[in-house]
């Protein structure tokens, strides 16, 4: 019996003159269930479509006719195989199945689908049916349109050239049968072989590179337990997939690989083809490869095993070990409820060739995108996740990062074991990181690529990644998606407006208000729903500070200039901007600032007190008109001197009317409040406002104390950094404490709602609300890290001198602010990334995709008062 293997994808060619059965033997495939009829083409088929015709006989026709109709025919025919072909490659690039039923006799016929194979990096077989001539004539007399029989004996004779030269073309397979074949044929069609059900879950692991010994430490992290067969199992039934560069540079080459040939074999673990594992591969075939870039170590422990075991042993070893390295796969593409999910490649993959397999695909996923070497013979490689839009998320290793780098739905995972960095484990679905330090570097080599990154730190960032929308991995967000809308004006920002790049590390979140309006008549915030929002969140302590009516600033301060420059590329004590991103004050002002601050710094010792080369502020910087002025100058003084104006002269008016008898008592009534509200209003504005002269009356309120050089400090509560922000005021007179309280019980809960009715009836802007824990998670979820509670008298100058009137207060009562806190939670997780990759000296790239996410976010439509 004869069995066809067909392939899951690619052009199956039948190749025999007309009466062989080609149409016959599709017809029975499709009826027994063994292909489907969309995954048929045939040239009459197309005939009929293109000219409504489905056969032409010139035979017996005088000359002048039978030409005609042979012209007519071949036009028809040339433009059926056009449209045919188009059908075709367009199945091929969808990598789809298709048989193609014609009689495929002429050499160049064969050379178009392998070519067309090629492109689409598609198998192409070939099925010849060998049929007698004799055969062909008998059934060509019983056919309802014969072809006649010079025409068979014609196509007979072009089909016996066909044999000759068929076997010789590049096909993956060709099957030739006879009559007998036929009648005893069996059909295999292949799954495709990179697809793997995700199951009980996989675990990723980046480049090993012969560092066996973390590889175990991972893999017990990750829960794997080792069984009397010494096989690592999970107890969960997950799997193990290595992205490849299995072996070479580190110390335990051979043991990793016997690890992987067990467990590849066995079905327990998955191993992806690399540029290491395939040069390797070479080597073992006996190919004249050049042991170098840490090879040569495969090679010299291949020799010490043959010394300590023996040669038929080393021999088998080295037979097992082709094997493996060679039946690896190009990529591996994990479905998800039989939906693509994550592909799993080595150095990178385009779009179109997921699902495929061909040599330039092989070698594509082996190396990457790479444009020649450079002048120490390394790879210049290019970047070609920028051109990944399709929607599964690529897993690839090769090139070393410091931290797991995710670009364009593309996240790296090598981050350079060998060379002394981490191995790094991602586990599916859960998208969580396992990692585990190396116990030195084994390498060992000048150009280390870890060393090589720091020294490209503040290179510029590629933009060409953002502009059409990205998605940043955040630790306590988890994904967040910077939409296209928002990054061409975050960028506009970037590049006109902001400081330099390498100098924003940070930018503030929104911050939102209440969750809820208040339920109480005549508010519309109150303390209570920020506390009923956190106690419901399992928050029992909370920190409410009081919230200075001022401007965001961030300021960056160095220890001195010359540290300065290993930080920001630059000579310099330090900045202060904006939560956008630009300058706070203008340059000598600043310059004068920063010149203070850093002498009381230094003056204090703090600087060698925490042992750091800067300090990381986010703070309030007094008064409100130090960045407000044109806007209090049109939208407040304008406004309040306006409607008293108006309100004094309609006040005046209803007098006369009243004193000459009209009934507008109830109109006075409703100007008085208003003209309290408008008295209301100009005083509540002007209470955040006073003159400044130089330094003389700028005041700045640090709350959050986020970095310095050694770490991030968002593992203190909220009680610390009010800790530090009257320590800060003892040190400079230029820093101002910040009144706060703590609540965690009933009793401290009514005090802090009382001196929130106190300092706002004051005319201050009110506090802010947050939970003991700079960043807190309830059942998973990420809490908000602080709610705003302004103040009646406050909330005049943003919604309006007569927002407190019961038809105002209704309507605003329906404000929707999920949209404000949803930001809120995006650009809280983003800044915290983006400190936390700063701090550990990370690439500008990466500290300022978050700083653009945070600039995207803002520019996205929210209504600015809440």
């Amino acid at each position: 019996m004869t069995t066809l293997h067909l392939p899951h994808a690619g052009i199956v060619l039948l190749v025999g003159p007309s009466n062989t059965g080609k149409t016959t033997l599709l017809k029975q495939l499709i009826q027994e269930n063994q292909i489907l009829a969309s995954e048929v083409v045939s040239s009459d088929q197309f005939r009929v479509l293109v000219s409504d015709i489905e056969f032409i006989s010139w035979n017996g026709r005088p000359k002048d006719e039978s030409e005609a109709l042979f012209q007519e025919y071949q036009q028809i025919s040339g433009a059926a195989f056009e449209a045919m072909d188009y059908v075709i490659s367009k199945r091929c690039k969808l990598n789809k199945l298709t048989f193609i039923d014609a009689t495929h006799l002429r050499e160049e016929e064969h050379e178009k689908y392998l070519q067309m194979g090629k492109k689409y990096h598609v198998p192409v077989i070939a099925i010849v049916l060998n049929i007698s001539e004799t055969e062909l004539l008998r059934r060509d007399a019983e056919r309802d349109f014969p072809r006649g029989r010079n025409r068979i004996k014609q196509q007979y004779q072009h089909f016996k050239t066909t044999l000759r030269f068929i076997k010789k073309k590049p096909y993956r397979r060709v099957y030739l049968l006879g009559e007998d074949e036929l009648e005893v044929l069996n059909v295999s069609r292949l799954e495709n072989p990179l697809f793997i059900e995700l199951d009980n879950g996989i675990d990723f692991i980046g480049d090993i590179h012969g560092c066996y010994e973390e590889f175990l430490e991972i893999l017990s992290k990750l829960g794997y337990q080792e069984n009397e067969e010494g096989y690592y199992l999970h107890p969960e039934g997950r799997k193990i997939l290595s992205l490849g560069d299995v072996l070479s540079r580190g110390p335990m080459s051979i043991e990793t690989l016997q690890f992987f040939q067990k467990h590849v074999a066995a079905g327990h673990a998955y191993m992806i083809d690399s540029n290491h594992g395939w040069k390797i591969a070479r080597w073992l075939e006996g190919k004249n490869v050049k042991m170098a870039h840490g090879d040569e170590n495969v090679a010299a422990e291949f020799e010490e095993y043959e010394r300590k075991y023996g040669t038929d042993e080393a021999a088998k070893l080295k037979e097992q070990i082709k094997e493996l390295l060679l039946g690896a796969k190009s990529h591996y593409i994990i479905r998800k409820n039989g939906v693509n999910a994550v592909v799993a490649v080595h150095a990178g993959i385009k779009d179109h060739y997921i699902g495929k397999q061909s040599p330039t695909i092989s070698d594509f996923c082996r190396y990457g995108d790479n444009e020649g070497l450079d002048e120490n013979g390394k790879p210049i490689r290019k970047d070609w996740s920028i051109s990944h839009k399709s929607s599964e998320l690529i897993l690839w290793g090769h090139d070393p990062k410091p931290q797991p780098l995710l670009v364009n739905n593309t996240l790296n995972i090598d981050q350079g074991v060998v060379f002394g960095g981490s191995l790094t484990a991602y586990r599916y679905p859960e998208k969580q990181f396992v990692s585990v330090k190396a116990k030195q570097d084994y390498a060992n080599v000048p150009d280390n690529p870890l060393k090589e990154w720091e020294r490209k730190r503040l290179d510029s960032p590629n933009i060409i990644k953002f502009l059409d929308g990205y998605s940043v991995l955040t630790e306590n967000y988890g994904e967040i998606i910077i939409y296209e809308d928002g990054v061409k004006p975050a960028l506009d920002d970037l590049s006109h407006y902001t400081r330099p790049l390498e100098e924003i590390v940070y930018l503030p979140p929104t911050m939102s208000p209440t969750p809820k309006p208040s339920r109480l008549e005549g508010y519309l915030e109150h303390p209570m729903e920020a506390f009923e929002y956190y106690q419901s969140n399992g928050v029992e302590t909370m920190v409410v500070e009081k919230k200075h009516m001022g401007s965001r600033g961030i300021l960056f301060l160095f220890k001195n200039k010359d540290i300065a420059k290993e930080y920001v590329g630059r000579e310099t004590l330090g900045t202060i901007y904006t939560r956008t991103g630009r300058a706070f004050f203008k340059r000598e002002l600043e310059e004068q600032i920063v010149y203070l601050l850093n002498q009381d710094l230094v003056k204090s010792g703090y600087f060698e007190t925490y042992n750091t080369d800067f300090v990381l502020l986010d703070a309030e910087i007094l008064p409100w008109n130090l960045k407000a002025k044109e806007l209090i100058l049109n939208q407040y003084a304008h406004v309040g001197e306006m409607a008293m104006l108006d309100r004094n002269k309609l006040k005046s008016s209803l007098q006369q009317a009243l004193e000459s008898g009209k009934d507008v008592g109830h109109w006075i009534q409703e100007n008085d409040i208003e003209m309290e509200n408008a008295r209301v209003f100009n005083k509540v504005y002007q209470k955040y406002c006073w003159e400044t002269e130089g330094l003389e009356g700028i005041q700045i309120a640090p709350f959050h104390t986020l970095a310095h050089s050694t770490e991030s400090l968002f593992e203190k509560p909220h009680t610390w950094h009010m800790e530090k922000n009257k320590e800060f005021s003892e040190i400079s007179q230029l820093f101002v404490e910040t009144d706060y309280r703590v609540v965690s019980d009933e009793a401290s809960m009514k005090a802090a709602i009382e001196w929130w009715k106190e300092i706002t009836e004051d005319g201050h802007e009110g506090f802010v609300v947050k939970p003991d824990s700079f960043i807190t998670r309830h059942k998973g979820k990420l809490l908000q890290p602080a709610i705003k509670v302004r103040g009646r008298k406050y909330l005049h100058i943003i919604y309006g001198m007569d927002y407190l009137l019961p038809e105002n207060l209704s309507r605003l009562k329906k404000r929707n602010a999920g949209k404000k806190q949803r930001n809120a939670l995006k650009e809280f997780a983003l800044g915290v990334e983006a400190v936390n990759r700063f701090v550990k000296r990370e690439s500008l790239e990466r500290v300022h995709e978050c700083v653009l996410g945070v600039l995207a976010l803002e520019a996205e439509p929210i209504d600015p008062r809440l």
